[in-house]
């Protein structure tokens, strides 16, 4: 047996390249706490527990008190028995999904560290090179737009998720500019929408429409309504030209089987950063079982939480729709351990 010997935990603060703007608010710093679980052998592993605006409850004052209650009780426990523990953490702690995925992606990573086996091997070890697309928050400010996407062109960008608000009238004069200045660019690009739950089934119909008329090629729209609208999206399935993608609506295995078997979207997007690594792993089986398109994504982790998901995605290569842009939101270096970063892409060396 060997025990889990320490977790320690501190923040980490650091401001974003630009503001981080969504339906439902804005950001211009990353705050985070890091979780380290050390075990009794000397092996580690780190996990981070980032802030969202969807999940605001998650403050950092609120995910240090709950790793403060959940060390005192893992500390001095098998590193075997970590798993049936995160499994009730989830259930007591249903409010907080960041806190408990940060704190099992640690524990993952020290257990997986005793036995010498890396991430990515975990996962199945299928591809090297992760291609992720590049987010342009909803900002009105159409200079700070240009010089966004200029940047994402810079980098080698071709794929691309912009941000929605819910207003019909400004996302209209959004979509239309993003579309425009990309369309005179380049020759080929991807263009994704993410509602982040700002429409309701009537102004949802209206941007449809106007994207139908002006016959923008949309790769998906990502969670339009808000999240436990399960009626609305069962609706607008019907009369949708592109795939509906859940993010807010899909935290466990359960969520996933909602929508799989009442047929309310085309897909799911995984977040280890809120699913952690057992609930994103039955995601991805109930989603591949049903025939589901699979996305991966992230929050505005550094890259201790951004590369748990690289690592899901290079694994399986299983996913249809990459969204692992934190990283380019901050401030950052080209090497992290095994990954470097080239352009728009992740590569991982032995």
């Amino acid at each position: 047996m060997i025990a889990i010997k320490d977790i320690s935990i501190h923040e980490v603060v650091r401001p974003l390249r630009v503001t981080f703007a969504t339906a439902k608010g804005r950001m211009n710093v990353m705050r985070s706490i890091i979780v380290r679980v050390t075990l009794a052998d000397g092996s580690s592993g780190f996990g981070e527990c980032p802030m969202s605006i969807s999940l605001s409850q998650e403050t950092i004052p609120v995910i240090k008190g709950v790793l403060n209650e959940l060390r005192q009780q893992l500390q001095g426990m098998s590193i075997q028995g970590y798993e049936t523990a995160i499994s009730l953490f989830r259930k007591k702690y249903a409010e907080y999904p960041m806190t408990v995925s940060g704190l099992e992606v640690a524990l993952f990573r020290a257990n997986l560290a005793c036995k010498g086996i890396t991430e990515r091997a975990y996962w199945g070890g299928k591809t090297r090179k992760v291609q992720t697309d590049l987010t342009i928050p909803f900002i009105l400010d159409k200079v700070f737009l240009l010089r966004w996407m200029n940047y994402g062109l810079r980098k080698g960008f071709t794929m691309y998720k912009l941000k929605m608000s819910g207003n019909v009238e400004q996302d209209k004069e959004i979509l239309s500019f993003v579309h425009n200045r990309l369309s005179r660019v380049l020759h080929g690009f991807t263009l994704c929408l993410d509602g982040n739950q700002g429409y309701n089934k009537k102004t949802f119909q209206h941007i449809v429409g106007y994207i139908q008329r002006h016959r923008f090629n949309i790769e998906f729209f990502e969670q339009p309504l808000a999240k436990d609208d399960y009626h609305g999206f069962k609706e607008i399935k019907e009369f949708v030209p592109f795939p509906i993608i859940l993010d807010e609506s899909v935290i466990t295995g359960s969520d996933a089987l909602r929508v799989a078997e009442h047929g309310l979207a085309h897909g799911i997007n995984i977040k280890i950063a809120k699913s952690g690594i057992m609930e994103s792993a039955a995601i991805l089986v109930l989603a591949r079982k049903h025939g589901l398109k699979l996305m991966v994504g992230c929050m505005t982790e550094t890259m201790i939480g951004l590369s748990a998901a690289i690592n899901l995605a290079a694994g399986t290569d299983a996913f249809d729709y990459i969204d692992l842009d934190s990283v380019f939101f901050l401030y950052h270096k080209n090497r992290f351990k095994n990954l470097s970063l080239q352009g728009s892409c992740f590569e991982m060396h032995p």
